[in-house]
């Protein structure tokens, strides 16, 4: 017979600081890990590795990376993070500038000059470069409308193709709404606002609220889905539920591949050949969802929140898997923390990619600990001047 020690506690609570380092340093990794395998099916990853992926990989061709099509001039793999998580960063960094919270005037004013005027090293380009440089043209689209059509920034993202692009990086807005998924919903969506439309800028929305729901005290998978749910809309909420109901039959992600496909694919408008759309991909609609998102929660459930085996089964999954991966360990990594995160693929990621993947986490902390304290200093001078008026009519005071 085996018993329990009396003296044994159980883990401790991560703390808003371990939260979000175990987000952003997860998500890297998962970009990481995914961006060696992005647009591929899972056969075709299986048949160019020898099986399932099982850390971090090499590109896709060889040596051959800097000319082979469709990839090129993109070193992927070997550790290098993708434009999800250098967006992610630039986002970090108008955090930090702003010190509050954001609306779509934040990106026009201080996400687009980062992204035109600054170099920075590029993992994927191997040199030093303006992030513009490495950015898709769903995000040269902030550059064209907000820096050189003065678009208002609330109305940016309209006429946009309708993708993942800033889903990819609304986990800050989560954390520093932590705990709080209404808040970071309604944060994202209006940040959002400048870069997307339709259910892009949804699931934009649902990620952040997701996030937000990880960092809860007590927080599961589970617990994280059924917030998504409470908020997502239209094709972005029926795609959820038809994913999740699919996943929670699995406890492993091997199995779950097809399935999890199946499930999401009437909500795609990409279609089966991921670098072939169809003529209606990415055009806005009340019946369609992103992939990304359904399928990262999905993962999430699948792996039961295992960091390891949610973001492999990301990465397995192929298609954009870069940004399920970045999703899937953005969540993750909030619900536990760094600790469950393999310290080998942190530090050849960081040294890759030449990123201090814990620096940007430090900063967010920090704002999000001024932007609560900001938030009730509010919140207690509306509850004073709401006061103020007086009673119900018929009330005593």
């Amino acid at each position: 017979m085996t018993t329990t020690s009396s003296t044994s506690t159980p883990p401790p609570t991560p703390t808003l600081e371990d939260r979000i380092t175990g987000s952003l340093v997860g998500a890297a990794v998962g970009d990481a890990l995914g961006g060696a395998v992005e647009g591929y099916t899972p056969d075709q990853i299986a048949e160019r590795h020898g099986g399932r992926v099982t850390g971090i990989v090499g590109p896709w061709n060889g040596d051959s990376w800097r000319t082979a099509r469709p990839i090129a001039p993109y070193h992927k793999g070997d550790g290098h993070v993708t434009d999800d998580t250098l967006m992610t960063h630039a986002l970090i960094r108008v955090y930090a500038a702003v010190r509050d919270h954001l609306d779509a005037y934040a990106v026009a004013d201080h996400l687009v000059p980062d992204l035109i005027s600054h170099p920075r090293w590029i993992p994927e380009l191997q040199a030093e470069a303006l992030p513009l440089q490495r950015i898709f043209l769903a995000e040269k689209w902030l550059v064209a409308r907000l820096h050189y059509g003065h678009v208002d920034p609330r109305e940016a993202g309209t006429g946009n193709i309708v993708n993942c692009g800033a889903a990819m990086y609304m986990a800050p807005v989560g954390l520093v709404n932590a705990t709080n998924p209404p808040a970071a919903y309604a944060e994202a969506l209006d940040v959002a606002g400048a870069h997307q439309s339709s259910y892009g800028r949804e699931a934009a929305g649902v990620f952040a609220a997701a996030v937000a729901a990880a960092c809860g005290p007590g927080a599961t998978p589970a617990t994280v889905v059924e917030a998504a749910l409470a908020l997502a809309k239209d094709g972005t909420r029926s795609a959820i539920e038809a994913v999740a109901e699919v996943a929670v039959r699995h406890t492993n992600f091997e199995p779950a591949l097809r399935p999890l496909r199946e499930a999401v694919a009437p909500f795609d408008t990409v279609g089966p050949d991921y670098r072939a759309p169809s003529l209606a991909a990415r055009r806005p609609s009340r019946l369609h969802a992103i992939e990304e998102l359904p399928i990262a929660l999905g993962m999430l459930l699948v792996g039961a929140g295992d960091y390891r085996r949610t973001v492999l089964g990301a990465v397995n999954y192929g298609r954009d898997c870069d940004s399920i991966a970045t999703m899937a360990g953005a969540i993750a990594g909030a619900l536990y923390g760094e600790g469950p995160i393999p310290a080998a693929w942190t530090k050849q990621v960081a040294e890759a990619s030449r990123l201090d993947l814990h620096a940007p986490a430090a900063v967010l902390a920090g704002v999000a600990r001024e932007v609560f304290a900001r938030d009730t200093a509010r919140r207690r001078a509306h509850e004073s001047a709401f006061a103020a008026l007086g009673p119900r009519p018929g009330e005593l005071r």
